[in-house]
């Protein structure tokens, strides 16, 4: 059973079965996916505590249905001028003793505030565990991330256990799938390869025997018809996946091949062979996607994606 919300509570300082602690995670798939590590660090560092994730929307039947909390909470995000959505929000974020800032936004350190400034691992200002690298905005995710949660006391990193989101539920897929990934966030149309060149290169993986497997959200569709038009035997299953059936395909494909986006972070994670396509529009040295230990995929990148030709792709694949 679920820890039930009670309101606000302090004085906790142990590690033992009434400590609340809270984890913040709110940004998009890929950064959620890249705090997998994180969240088994912290749950397995603190394995009585109830844990509580602050999240977004999108993201919270996914977490519930994780390992790692007790609770997921959403954010609701109010405006500085909402009152009562911001008196609300600090009073649930006053129930907790010990938080982890994994979004280290501007936002997040003024939730350090609205909690009553208790323990708090992240880049808030006059935090009592706070990741003290003025570098930090130069390391890849993983790494930064990592670094935080040894400056807070956090030496152990378990290897993520995503046995659970392997046995999810998902369509059927065939054998020898190769998943093609040809979106990206609408308002980001420069990390996105055209998709008649995936379509090309779905003809060469056909060609080769592979099962060409399109997804993405529903909004992709139509590029699922390009990419369809030019290779018929290409499957779509655009608008037919959420997160966790994303994760199933990937842990059973062959290959995934795709722009920097959430869903190939989620390839990677899941220990699926990745061909990650970057433009100038983002930095790999970054958060380009990892596998299971940290194992760097293939990476592909020219400042206008619409310059990478289809051989050079074909190449990497070999």
């Amino acid at each position: 059973m679920r820890a039930r919300f009670l309101g606000p509570r302090r004085g906790n300082e142990e590690s033992g079965a009434s400590r609340e602690i809270l984890v913040i995670r709110l940004g998009a798939l890929g950064d959620f996916v890249q705090s997998f590590g994180p969240f088994a660090a912290i749950r397995a560092h603190h394995p009585a505590a109830r844990i509580t994730l602050l999240t977004t929307r999108p993201f919270a039947a996914f977490a519930r249905a994780a390992p790692w909390f007790d609770r997921v909470l959403i954010d609701t995000r109010p405006a500085v001028w909402n009152l009562p959505g911001v008196a609300r929000l600090a009073w649930r974020l006053r129930a907790f003793d010990l938080v982890y800032d994994l979004q280290t936004s501007a936002r997040s350190a003024w939730y350090f505030r609205l909690a009553g400034k208790p323990a708090w691992s992240g880049v808030a200002v006059a935090c009592s565990l706070p990741h003290a690298n003025p570098r930090r905005d130069f390391m890849h995710t993983l790494e930064r991330q990592r670094e935080q949660m040894a400056m807070a006391g956090i030496a152990a990193f378990p290897e993520p256990d995503l046995t659970w989101l392997a046995a999810a539920a998902a369509p059927a897929s065939p054998g020898r799938a190769v998943l093609l990934m040809p979106g990206a966030a609408p308002h980001r149309p420069a990390k996105r390869w055209p998709a008649e060149r995936f379509g090309e290169l779905a003809c060469l993986l056909a060609a080769d025997g592979f099962a060409p497997v399109v997804i993405g959200t529903a909004n992709e569709a139509k590029l699922a018809a390009v990419i369809q038009e030019i290779c018929p035997a290409c499957l779509d299953l655009t608008g037919q996946t959420d997160i966790a059936a994303v994760a199933a395909l990937a842990s059973r494909a062959s290959l995934a091949i795709g722009n920097d986006t959430g869903p190939m972070h989620l390839a990677a994670a899941m220990g699926c062979r990745c061909v990650v396509l970057f433009s100038a529009d983002s930095d790999p040295a970054l958060a380009a996607p990892r596998g299971p230990g940290g194992a760097r995929q293939i990476i592909l990148r020219e400042n206008d994606l619409a310059d990478l030709p289809v051989a050079r792709v074909a190449a990497a694949l070999a």
